[in-house]
């Protein structure tokens, strides 16, 4: 008798099931793999921005109080972890801006060629002493590259005794904060948020100690 099947049904039947089997269960693992790598990229994007979402809130609640004397702070626009800035104390010893986290941070960046600087720092230094605590600290570091005793000088003669000499003497941190943004010019100075995200910058002087800046700054411990 003579076969009736079709040539290409016997073929299909013919083929070996075990590879396509194989190829299924490769191709279901991939795909698994993928999606949650997929899955996970999306999660960190997200825990990326989420610690700085409070200091959002915080910039949109105190913008109306950018008045006066800091009427130039510029609030954040948009989550900004701050980089953790390296540099050294008055004693040689290195430190980190992760070293304040917990406390709401004046960020300030000075150097004794720089006049509006120079003007500056006495404001500075009065905020410390009256708001300086366990959940507020104004840190103003010095980046004169050249001669390492003389923004120390330049404290002692101005009698500056509240804010530590905090130098870098590679400028790194100006070049850290130029490369995200923040130092457009001299003096700059950051709002930092306990969690070391940004509320709002300001490239130019300020006076710091004025009832202006101590209603903004009281205002965001305060939340």
């Amino acid at each position: 008798m003579t076969e009736t099947t079709p040539p290409s049904r016997r073929a299909q039947r013919g083929l070996p099931v075990g590879p396509l089997v194989a190829v299924a269960v490769v191709a279901a693992i991939t795909a698994t793999i993928l999606g949650a790598g997929h899955l996970r990229n999306a999660r960190s994007a997200a825990s990326a921005s989420v610690p700085c979402s409070p200091a959002m809130e915080l910039s949109r609640k105190l913008a109306h109080r950018a008045i006066g004397e800091v009427a130039a702070l510029t609030m954040a626009s948009k989550p900004r972890q701050m980089p953790d800035l390296a540099f050294m104390d008055g004693d040689g010893q290195p430190k980190k801006l992760s070293d304040w986290k917990g406390k709401t941070v004046l960020l300030n960046l000075w150097a004794t060629w720089c006049v509006p600087c120079r003007k500056e720092m006495p404001a500075l230094d009065k905020l410390e002493g009256k708001l300086g605590s366990d959940k507020f600290a104004v840190v103003a570091i010095n980046i004169d590259t050249r001669d390492a005793d003389k923004p120390k000088t330049f404290l002692k003669d101005a009698n500056l005794t509240r804010l530590g000499n905090f130098h870098d003497e590679k400028a790194e941190v100006f070049q850290n904060l130029k490369g995200i943004g923040l130092a457009l010019g001299m003096p700059t100075s950051v709002l930092i948020d306990s969690r070391g995200c940004e509320i709002g910058n300001m490239s130019g002087p300020a006076e710091w100690d004025s009832p202006d800046a101590i209603d903004l700054i009281q205002a965001s411990l305060a939340q």
